[in-house]
């Protein structure tokens, strides 16, 4: 009898649990899902937010964020939650902190690389051209 009970109650567990499902009914809590989901990078896809991303983990975090949202936790306790979780580098826009000067910096490093090669291909080329 106490097994079946316990098998009874492992079939129910699923059913008990609130489902949250990939879209809300409400169109403003589907804006506000939709609007933080563009502001989280996907881990996976870096270049792309979880909003866009097909990826595995991206549709992990899509639930999470909206789980969140249904047990009525605010966007900021949610952002804070992902931070915590995986780093500022899961925030589109991450803050200018020590830890995120390569994000913010790189960019621009790779921009002045490319111009400092490109003026020593051409530097390079005129002298070639230049009859001496």
């Amino acid at each position: 009898m106490k097994n079946l009970v316990f098998a009874l109650l492992l079939l129910a567990t699923p059913a008990l649990a609130a489902p949250v499902s990939d879209t809300f009914a409400n169109p403003q809590m589907e804006a506000r899902a939709r609007n933080l989901q563009r502001q989280l990078r996907c881990l996976v896809c870096q270049g792309e937010s979880i909003d866009e991303s097909n990826a595995e983990l991206a549709g992990d975090l899509r639930h999470l964020v909206r789980q969140q949202m249904a047990d009525g936790k605010t966007d900021q306790q949610i952002e804070d939650f992902l931070v915590a979780r995986y780093g500022n580098f899961i925030l589109m826009k991450p803050p200018l902190e020590p830890d995120t000067y390569v994000l913010w910096l790189a960019p621009f490093t790779v921009l002045i690389g490319a111009a400092a090669v490109a003026i020593l291909v051409i530097s390079r080329a005129r002298k070639r051209a230049d009859p001496v």
